[in-house]
């Protein structure tokens, strides 16, 4: 009868420093919205508002129009978050910044 000290015993394939989680998932995350379970929501597609709304000139005088892309802190809202297209985020950013150089709206947000 062969010494249990000296044989290693089998592995088990969960280690006890690896992260706890769904099975079959790497790393131990659950899984997401394409994995088991489903979808949990759908998230619609932006579509630029220029295009749908057949705007061609965006004037820096339009400041209401303009506020709507600007953050709370004075940021222009980048293209992933707005949904406009490549082109319309271009005239824009011009616009937004021409009407800031002739004080139409703030470069920073008050403090």
């Amino acid at each position: 009868m062969p010494d249990e000290t000296t044989t290693p015993a089998p592995r088990s394939e969960a280690r006890s420093d690896a992260p706890t989680g769904r099975p079959g998932s790497p790393g131990g995350r659950p899984a997401g919205p394409g994995g088991p379970g489903g979808r949990k929501f759908f998230r619609r597609k932006k579509v630029c508002k220029f295009c749908t709304e057949k705007i061609d000139a965006i004037s820096y005088r339009d400041v209401r129009l303009l506020q709507g892309f600007v953050a709370e802190r004075s940021k222009i809202v980048p293209r992933r978050l707005t949904g406009v297209c490549p082109e319309h985020q271009r005239r824009l950013t011009r616009a937004i910044k021409q009407a800031r150089n002739i004080a139409l709206l703030p470069f920073a947000a008050g403090f």
